[in-house]
Formats: structure tokens, C-alpha cells, sequence
């Protein structure tokens, strides 16, 4: 059995960030707003509805150290972020000047943004709830591109709603296509997106391209990307 490493790494750190920014800048809301005639009516020379949010020095923490994880951490350092990184794997040879590995309470209370890039274990399921909500800074942002039984979804619309996170984005619900009973559908300052990180055009021609090479390297007696070896 194989399976297709790799194929959307840079797509769904891309996106990541992409989802981070727009809770930063509510770039797409403000266009909105300007389509709907309100800077014509402005008596200023710009005008914003929301507090808006430089990312340098500020810290990000990511949960899951994985291709993905690294990939998304290259990105927020080169927007002059520090990166907080927990993984159950450390390889200390990833860690730099603004990059180092913690462990999850550090990174819970010092994180100003918590991106989720972790597989779905046991151990890992609703990571996210009222418990670790409680731990982090008052404003935190969260985003998720990773699977969404990593948050218990109630306790996230909880804290959304009384302020104590100040935004989400989040990629990946628990079932999908998403609910109508979803209590993130009604939260406060949230971004629901229909689960695209991964989808870029060259990603999934990636993803072919891969899946057809494993093909061949089969049919050739050398299968390569096996997740079954003895």
C-alpha cells in the first residue's frame, strides 16, 4: 500500500497563513464594505470597521511540526514572527533563532496566533477545547487547516463569542460538508472555509502525477511511498 506524500504541502501552509492574514486585515470584509458604497460616504480618507493587526514580533504557535507545520513556520518568520513548535518528534537541527520547540502549556500561554497542523490520534482529538481555550492568551487567533475533530467545536464558538479568542479560521469542521446545527455557523468573528486548503490546481495535478508514479513503480516491482512494510 502507498500513499502521496508531500503533494500539498506548500498549498495548505500557503493557505494557512492566507486565512491568518485575513483575520488580521479583514481585507475580503473591507472590500465588501466598499462595494456596498460606505468609503463613498466616508468623510475620511479611509475608514476601518475592525482593529487591525501587524504579525511582526508577534508569536506564533504551531501544533504539529510536521512538513506542513515547518512550511507554514518558514512563512511566519519571514513576516518577522517567532514560532513556537510542539511535536510528540523533535529534531532540534529545525530549531532557530526565532524558532524553537516547547511544550504544549508554553506554547497554550504564549502564543498570540495557534495554527493546528497535527494528525487526528486520540491523543490529539478536541486538543482544542474549553481546557486549553483557558490557557491562552486573551485575543488569541486560531487557525485550522488540519482535521477538524482537532477542536471541540462548542467550546470554540464559546470562546469566540465572550471574546476570550479574538478570532478563528478554520478550513475543517468535524463533519463534512458542514451541518446546519454547527455551532460555529452562529460564532462571532470566525472564517469558515469549505475545506480548499489543499486544492490549488498545481496541487492536485501533484497529487495525479504522484499517484501515477506509484502506479508505475508498482507494476515494475519497486513501489515506492509503501506504509505497510513489514
Amino acid at each position: 500500500m502507498s500513499n502521496i506524500p508531500s503533494y500539498g504541502t506548500d498549498a495548505v501552509a500557503q493557505y494557512a497563513i492566507a486565512l491568518l492574514l485575513e483575520l488580521c486585515h479583514h481585507a475580503g470584509f473591507h472590500a465588501d464594505c466598499v462595494k456596498a458604497g460606505e468609503w463613498t460616504r466616508c468623510k475620511d480618507w479611509c475608514f476601518w470597521k475592525y482593529p487591525l493587526t501587524e504579525l511582526a514580533g508577534k508569536t506564533m504557535g504551531i501544533i504539529g511540526f510536521g512538513r506542513i507545520g515547518r512550511r507554514t513556520a518558514v512563512i511566519a518568520e519571514a513576516l518577522g514572527m517567532k514560532v513556537l513548535a510542539y511535536d510528540r518528534y523533535q529534531d532540534k537541527d529545525l530549531e532557530t533563532d526565532s524558532c524553537r520547540y516547547v511544550d504544549l502549556e508554553e506554547l497554550l500561554a504564549c502564543s498570540d496566533v495557534i495554527s493546528l497542523h497535527c494528525p487526528l490520534f486520540p491523543e490529539t482529538e478536541k486538543i482544542i477545547n474549553r481546557q486549553t481555550i483557558a490557557k491562552m492568551k486573551k485575543g488569541v487567533l486560531i487557525i485550522n487547516t488540519s482535521r477538524g475533530k482537532l477542536v471541540e467545536e462548542a467550546d470554540l464558538r464559546e470562546g469566540l463569542d465572550s471574546g476570550k479568542i479574538g478570532g478563528a479560521a478554520v478550513d475543517v469542521v468535524s463533519t463534512e460538508p458542514i451541518q446546519e446545527d454547527n455551532p460555529l455557523l452562529g460564532a462571532k468573528n470566525i472564517l469558515i472555509t469549505p475545506h480548499i486548503a489543499w486544492a490549488p490546481r498545481e496541487s492536485r495535478q501533484r497529487l495525479m502525477d504522484i499517484a501515477v508514479e506509484n502506479l508505475v513503480q508498482f507494476m515494475a516491482g519497486t513501489p515506492q511511498h509503501v506504509v505497510n512494510k513489514p
